[in-house]
């Protein structure tokens, strides 16, 4: 999310500050400048601060893109949350469930085996902990373990190759 200083003339009654969130909320700098993390248990919101004055006197900027609706409603959770409304940072769109943060790990890991090298035999063993990897050609092609295999390497790599832009716009 980025937050630029509002216009002369707009009542801005709350700063952005640890106050309005808690001890979940760290400031960081880069090459672009000022940005603050916050986080809770819905997850972690970076915010972006265009200029000084942003963090004093904030306005939220929305680009009108493909998914500005769903920034549009980031933004509310925002400004209901610097209100001192008890709200989650993230919408429902953009949480995972924890089925949803299992399945993400164990994507990465099997991309990683494969990547490096390793077939459905070794994401079988190092990914599933099966032990149909071990067993001989003609009972481990029938397995249920190496179809679970080909599908974890087949998703992850489609994860990585810019399937993760999914998670971006909230599934």
């Amino acid at each position: 999310m980025i937050l630029e200083s509002a216009p002369p003339g707009f009542d801005t009654p709350r700063s952005v500050d640890h106050v309005a969130f808690g001890q979940s909320f760290r400031e960081l700098s880069d090459a672009d400048g000022r940005a603050l993390a916050i986080a809770d248990r819905s997850g972690e919101l970076h915010v972006g601060l265009r200029d000084e004055q942003a963090a004093r006197r904030p306005a939220v900027l929305v680009p009108l893109d493909s998914v500005g609706e769903l920034r549009a409603d980031v933004a509310l959770h925002f400004a209901r949350r610097l209100a001192g409304q008890r709200t989650p940072l993230l919408p429902a769109a953009l949480r995972l469930t924890s089925f949803q943060k299992r399945r993400l790990i164990q994507l990465l890991h099997a991309f990683d085996v494969h990547d490096l090298g390793g077939g459905p035999r070794d994401v079988a063993a190092k990914v599933l902990a099966s032990d149909h990897a071990q067993r001989r050609s003609v009972e481990w092609k029938d397995s249920h373990a190496r179809r679970k295999a080909n599908r974890l390497i087949h998703d992850s790599i489609a994860l990585v190759e810019r399937g993760y832009l999914k998670l971006l716009r909230g599934f």
